[in-house]
């Protein structure tokens, strides 16, 4: 039996259909006569998507509570979220910055996260309405699908757009990690369905409502997948503009809109970079980052980092995967197909999609894969890929199955009407998709084919505890996080929120003793703890009590450590512990001794050339382990 239940489940669809066909077994449309009444009132319809996904997914809070943030990407929209809902655009450098630099998080020139805003406007709404930031993720979800109806409104009739918006119900809105994280994904979603919806409407009515119904979803998609919904826009725009006229009655309103967008977009780039023209992702990648975005690219020279954490990141862990997807084009690409198809289609809407030969013969139809080719080409060039990258075709890849589920309807074989059988098989089975991945509980963490079947993994689960256990103890709390050399770089731990001095508690990276001592004097009023994310059962150690270590090397001239900042002030203070001049012969070891005892930072392994031969032991001059030093990385 296949492990994913959902292929044991389109096998039995492609079964059970013929023997329905042949059996005259009407009773498998029982959904099909309520359906259609329903989406006859359209905009009932519409409220019933968007509402439908929220009330479900409220009812499993009791199973599934409020997920917990683990990723780097959504630390990094929280603490936009938090920022907004504290009605600030973004906060000034924190004096000590250098203890609370993360992953996609900008520490200077201001404190701010560097994606777009998109995401985390609707998690801060979450916030304001309902207390907790994951009601703007839920809220999203029903956005989605209410805005995916009202697309598919346009290019179908009634029956089939809600046909449409209940298979993303099912299969999206509910129990994937778009709405159990927070990821995004679902924001995009809506942004596309509308500039999609607008579509059909313009060309038919060419309306201002349309107009800036279009420039709404052009504004929501350059604020959550900006080059993505570039591509897709101008799929869109290559339709418009092959009606001049068309185009001319809209242009006004949806210039306007996406004017007033621009400005506005270009205000908060002004305040977080500086300059209105470069958006903080782009600062972050030039100042932070070695791996370039797309795989035609060409790797960057690599900046100082103030950790070792940081640095294994984007040196080690995203060069290797920028590495995987330049040479090995084939598989990742593989990969990629593999992990879109799973999340948007998998086995069971992938039974539609054989009859896309016939699609090909309709001129609207045709119009529609031409625009999923030739998004699907933007995709295949990035490094990276995680299923909400594609989001804002979520709406053109239901659109292209509900019509590839249309033509299905109408083969018949042998006579008798097999395809309206598997066309009645298919909802229902999804349904009980869904159910198969309630029951069956989140999939474990790491796991990427589980993950296309099961509730999406538990996150950050260790961390929220410790953290809950420190709020519960009364008082402010500053926490040093500790790791090991083996520490996975996707679990990290350092993120605060918005008003760092405000905050309860507030994550600091361990670093160097000098460091560490300021800081904790900054903070003279709040309790100083240890946690080393890395023990099996994490927990959080009087700080004053936990053994000391040196902080693990980083390079002489680190930008954020003082007492390597100036590689002559590192020289002079080497010697000084070591009551050496600069022609002293001493062992690389011993050398290394002394650079910890000068700057409170671990040496680098000597083996990795400061001796020559085999002889560990040797003696050799300060000046070159010094300059052997200086390369060190």
């Amino acid at each position: 039996m296949p492990q994913n239940p959902e292929t044991a489940l389109a096998i039995a669809v492609l079964v059970l259909a013929p023997a329905a066909a042949w059996l005259g077994l009407r009773w498998l449309g029982w959904w099909e006569r309520p359906l259609a009444r329903l989406a006859r009132r359209k905009w009932l319809a519409i409220w019933i998507a968007a509402a439908a996904p929220l009330v479900v997914r409220a009812l499993l809070l009791a199973w599934y509570p409020i997920p917990e943030a683990r990723v780097h990407d959504e630390f990094s929209f929280l603490l936009a979220a938090d920022t907004f809902t504290h009605g600030r655009v973004v906060y000034p450098q924190h004096p000590f910055w250098v203890h609370f630099e993360s992953m996609h998080i900008l520490s200077r020139p201001v404190y701010a996260s560097a994606f777009p805003i998109g995401q985390a406007l609707v998690l801060a709404v979450g916030k304001v309405l309902f207390g907790q930031f994951w009601f703007g993720v839920w809220l999203s979800a029903g956005f989605m699908c209410g805005a995916i109806c009202w697309m598919l409104q346009g290019w179908l009739p009634p029956r089939w757009a809600l046909l449409g918006a209940v298979l993303v119900i099912l299969r999206i809105a509910i129990a994937s990690y778009w709405m159990n994280s927070y990821w995004g994904g679902c924001l995009a979603a809506a942004g596309g369905a509308l500039v999609l919806g607008a579509l059909p409407r313009i060309m038919r009515t060419p309306h201002w409502r349309y107009s800036v119904a279009m420039g709404v979803g052009l504004a929501i998609l350059a604020h959550s997948r900006p080059f993505e919904g570039a591509v897709f826009g101008l799929t869109v725009a290559a339709v418009l503009v092959s009606k001049p006229a068309v185009l001319r009655r809209i242009i006004l309103p949806l210039g306007l809109v996406l004017a007033l967008t621009g400005a506005a977009t270009a205000y908060y780039f002004a305040r977080v970079t500086g300059k209105p023209w470069m958006a903080p992702y782009v600062l972050d990648r030039d100042t932070m980052t070695i791996a370039p975005h797309f795989i035609v690219q060409r790797p960057t020279p690599e900046p100082l980092y103030n950790n070792p954490e940081m640095r294994f990141f984007y040196t080690s862990s995203e060069m290797n995967d920028y590495l995987k997807a330049r040479y090995s084009p084939l598989r990742e690409l593989w990969n990629k197909v593999g992990a879109y198809w799973r999340f948007y289609f998998g086995p069971l809407l992938a039974i539609p999609l054989v009859s896309v030969l016939f699609l090909w013969r309709d001129r609207k139809s045709r119009q529609l894969l031409w625009m999923g080719a030739v998004f699907s080409l933007s995709l295949a060039g990035q490094v990276w890929h995680n299923e909400h990258y594609a989001a804002p075709a979520t709406g053109l890849a239901i659109l292209i199955v509900i019509a590839g589920m249309r033509r299905l309807r109408l083969w018949w074989w042998s006579g008798r009407p097999v395809g309206l059988c598997l066309v009645r098989c298919l909802p229902p089975a999804c349904l009980i998709m869904l159910l198969i991945r309630i029951i069956a509980g989140p999939a474990p963490v790491g796991s990427t084919e589980a993950r296309s079947w099961r509730w999406p993994s538990e996150g950050g689960v260790a961390r929220a505890r410790v953290l809950k256990q420190l709020e519960s103890s009364g008082g402010k709390q500053l926490v040093f996080v500790r790791y090991t050399a083996a520490h996975d770089p996707g679990d990290e731990w350092v993120y605060n929120g918005a008003d760092i001095d405000s905050s309860p508690v507030v994550w600091a990276r361990e670093l160097d003793r000098d460091s560490n001592a300021r800081l904790m004097q900054y903070f003279a009023a709040r309790r100083a703890w240890l946690v080393e994310p890395d023990l099996p059962s994490p927990r959080a150690t009087p700080y004053r009590e936990a053994p000391p270590r040196p902080m693990p090397f980083v390079q002489v001239g680190a930008p954020g450590i003082e007492m390597l900042r100036s590689p002559e002030h590192v020289r002079q203070e080497i010697l000084e512990k070591a009551q050496a001049r600069e022609g002293t012969l001493l062992s690389c070891d011993q050398w290394n001794f002394y650079f910890t005892q000068a700057t409170g930072v671990d040496g680098p392994d000597v083996a990795n050339g400061c001796f020559a031969g085999s002889d560990r032991g040797q003696p050799v001059s300060f000046e070159r382990f010094f300059s052997w030093l200086r390369v060190q990385r």
